[in-house]
């Protein structure tokens, strides 16, 4: 008898697919496929501005990132990520990460936290060395400080430590203009949590032996890519309209919050047959999760393949209980808090 595909239902709180929605709190909820591509695509929709600060900061960092950036400064803040990723083989990441990660668990005594020992620091580590960060270790554990504070309404105490956090990252990043050392640590923050979501996610998921009977004959980056699509560790994002604008039958007016939901536009009935069901190999439309257009990832090549790294040697050597999981407090990332793992 085949054991039957891991069932990965929608998280709670993900929205079902309608047409845009207006709330006061929140503004306007994007959940349709189309609708979101048309968004992460338009050039009527901006990211939110941030506010700057202080040379060394993280509100520096934030404001002279190219996430965050307005459309005038975007592309030549894109083109640092973009030039310093061409050097990088994402086929010696994946190496590079299963090395890492064999090692971990060869010193493991039988169980191991694929969290706080492989999915967070294996990633960052692997990249900050790629990257010419001056010791690597070091700076992924100032990247975790940074991407706890990144994004807005968080605890004042850890904006203090991602100051003292960004200042390290700047003193252990290869000598060039602040610009761009700004945008390459911009890039190990932005491989951090979503990263470590997507492997966590996947060991969740797919290292039960009936998952793991179940996708013995797939490779790891056709599952991560299913993964990604059911269970996506960037859940949501955010936009302004500039103009007055039509969305999916409604009219939005200009300086409109809008918050798109990858999490439901990924199950789309319209894009995906049988959208809540697990086939990786999917063809067609694939995920949103990386965004889409002129400010989609630029390293999503990179991340899948440390993940892939990661997974290939946990998928071999790893089991775990189907138990219940818990993830990180946060608006609209999905990161697991821990999850444990017995080793062979």
């Amino acid at each position: 008898m085949t054991d039957a595909w891991p069932v990965v239902p929608p998280a709670a709180g993900t929205p079902a697919c309608e047409p845009p929605t207006f709330a006061p709190d929140i503004g306007w909820r994007v959940t349709r496929y189309a609708d979101v591509r048309a968004v992460l695509t338009g050039p009527a929709f901006v990211v939110p501005a941030v506010d700057a600060g202080p040379p060394g900061t993280l509100a520096w960092l934030r404001a002279t990132v190219s996430r965050f950036s307005p459309p005038h400064r975007h592309a030549e803040r894109r083109a640092i990520g973009v030039s310093a990723l061409a050097t990088v083989d994402p086929d010696e990441l994946l190496h590079e990460a299963a090395g890492l990660t064999a090692a971990a668990l060869d010193r493991a005594d039988g169980r191991v936290d694929v969290m706080a020992e492989l999915a967070r620091p294996v990633p960052l580590r692997v990249l900050a060395t790629r990257l010419g960060l001056a010791d690597p270790v070091a700076a992924g554990t100032a990247v975790a400080v940074v991407a706890a504070a990144y994004h807005p309404g968080v605890d004042p105490a850890l904006l203090r430590r991602a100051d003292g956090a960004v200042a390290a990252l700047l003193a252990l990043s290869p000598p060039s203009p602040a610009q761009v050392r700004a945008n390459l640590i911009g890039l190990l923050v932005q491989a951090c949590d979503a990263t470590a979501g997507l492997i966590g996610a996947a060991a969740h998921h797919l290292l039960t032996p009936p998952a793991l009977r179940a996708t013995a004959r797939v490779g790891s980056a056709d599952l991560l890519a299913e993964v990604l699509r059911l269970d996506p560790p960037v859940r949501a994002t955010r936009r302004v309209t500039t103009a007055a604008v039509r969305l999916g039958g409604r009219d939005l007016p200009p300086g409109s919050p809008v918050l798109l939901r990858f999490d439901a536009a990924n199950r789309d009935p319209e894009v995906f047959a049988e959208p809540g069901s697990f086939r990786p190999g999917r063809s067609g439309a694939g995920p949103l999760t990386f965004g889409a257009g002129e400010r989609g990832c630029p390293g999503d090549r990179h991340a899948l393949s440390l993940a892939v790294g990661v997974f290939d040697v946990l998928r071999e050597r790893c089991r775990r209980a189907p138990t219940d999981l818990r993830h990180e407090p946060h608006p609209t990332l999905r990161v697991p808090t821990n999850l444990e793992v017995s080793v062979r």
